[in-house]
C-alpha cells in the first residue's frame, strides 16, 4: 500500500514567557487574520539561521514589547502539527525583565499587557489564548514554575 504524504516545513520559531514578581506574564493582544480572531500570545518569532534561538526569543520580546528579558531559561520545544508539518517552536521563560522603552515594532500588537497568571486557564477556555506554543508555555509555567 502506498500513500501521499505532504509535509509543510516552517522555520523554527522561538517564543518567551516573561514573568514578573506580581505573578503576571507579558503578552500581546493581536489579530490573527488566518483565523480572523483577536487573541493573546507570547512574544516571539522565526529564528534566523545564524542566530541562537534564545537570542531570537529575547530580541523579539524587546522589539515587540519594549521589555528586556532577564534570567532566561529554556522551557522545551513542541511540534504543533506533528502529523503534517515540521514547525518546531522553542520555548523560553524569563523570570525578570527591564523596561527599555516603547516597542520598536508597532505593527506586532494592538496592545502589550501584563496578564495575571491566575486568569490564563479561563482565557484559554474563552478562546482568548489559542496558539499552541503560548498554551504549552503558559500551562507548563502554571504547573511547574509557581
Amino acid at each position: 500500500m502506498t500513500f501521499e504524504q505532504w509535509v509543510f516545513r516552517i522555520r523554527k520559531a522561538a517564543m518567551m514567557a516573561v514573568l514578573d514578581d506580581q505573578d503576571r506574564v507579558l503578552m500581546l493582544w493581536r489579530h490573527r487574520f488566518i483565523i480572523d480572531r483577536w487573541v493573546w500570545e507570547l512574544p516571539g518569532g522565526y529564528v534566523d539561521p545564524e542566530e541562537d534561538p534564545a537570542v531570537t526569543a529575547a530580541r523579539e520580546v524587546e522589539e515587540e514589547t519594549g521589555w528586556r528579558p532577564l534570567d532566561v531559561e529554556p522551557l522545551g520545544s513542541l511540534q504543533p502539527l506533528v502529523g503534517s508539518a515540521d514547525a518546531e517552536n522553542l520555548l523560553y521563560v524569563a523570570r525578570r525583565s527591564k523596561y527599555i522603552g516603547e516597542p520598536e515594532d508597532i505593527n506586532e500588537a494592538a496592545r502589550v499587557a501584563w496578564i495575571e497568571l491566575d486568569t490564563v486557564r479561563d482565557r484559554i477556555m474563552k478562546g482568548e489564548i489559542v496558539g499552541a506554543a503560548s498554551q504549552v508555555a503558559l500551562l507548563h509555567i502554571l504547573a511547574f514554575y509557581r
